[in-house]
């Protein structure tokens, strides 16, 4: 099982933002995409989960060798894949664990009774350090920016996608909670075996887990591919080293 990403090009209100991208990501392999604000890493991200602001000018996206490229969102996210959101939307009015409980039915013809579906809900919440209280609120609604990242994580957990896409999952937390999210993420891999690509600009969610592969991603190309040397290249010398 594989997610390929071949000589993607994207463009964005009419401008080309991503630009002949390639990536391979095998079942049970985590990738890191790194690289400065503005480098076309979200864009990529939303162009494989089938954002419709987005076009494709070229290249296509296969899961499992199928081309799913003119898929849309929700026929993709039927196929195994899954998005965590830079920055996730509130919803008021659209209790959380309705919208888990609809998006699993949705997604999975697994049977299952809803106590046990809030139980492994709260097994998770458990885990991810994330108050009982929130679990029973609309999506997303009043809460903090790490809450809403960790609310994100749980989500994956629950609904079991085959590779993922965690979009900046550390931004905007605290040292405490860059470690349960980095735990959260190691956990759902050891256990479902997911592909896994992982969006960030820093290495301190890195710290916690251990990537196969880093890209590192400017002006809309993978300049820089590599191990986890090139971490510590880019924490040393930033991006702007010669390519």
């Amino acid at each position: 099982m594989a997610l390929e990403i071949k000589d993607l090009r994207v463009e964005a209100e009419g401008k080309e933002v991503v630009k002949g991208v390639s990536i391979k990501v095998q079942k049970g392999e985590i990738h890191v995409i790194m690289g400065p604000n503005g480098s076309g890493k979200t864009t990529l991200a939303k162009a494989v989960m089938g954002h419709p602001s987005l076009a494709i000018k070229g290249g296509e996206i296969l899961l499992n060798g199928e081309n799913i490229t003119s898929l849309l969102p929700n026929e993709r996210a039927r196929k195994g894949l899954f998005m965590e959101f830079q920055n996730p939307v509130e919803i008021d009015g659209l209790g959380f664990m309705n919208f888990l409980n609809s998006a699993r039915g949705a997604l999975s013809d697994e049977k299952y009774t809803y106590k046990d579906f809030i139980s492994e809900i709260k097994e998770n919440a458990s885990k991810l350090k994330i108050r009982e209280e929130l679990i029973s609120r609309p999506l997303n609604y009043g809460f903090s920016g790490g809450e809403k990242k960790k609310m994100e994580i749980l989500q994956m957990a629950v609904l079991k996608p085959k590779f993922a896409i965690l979009d900046e999952p550390d931004s905007g937390l605290d040292v405490d909670a860059v470690r349960i999210v980095a735990q959260g993420i190691s956990d759902f891999h050891e256990k479902t075996g997911a592909g896994i690509i992982i969006i960030t600009h820093y290495s301190r969610i890195l710290s916690h887990m251990q990537p196969n592969f880093i890209h590192v991603m400017k002006d809309g190309k993978i300049i820089r591919e590599g191990g986890n040397e090139l971490v510590q290249e880019v924490e040393s010398k930033g991006y702007e080293y010669e390519e």
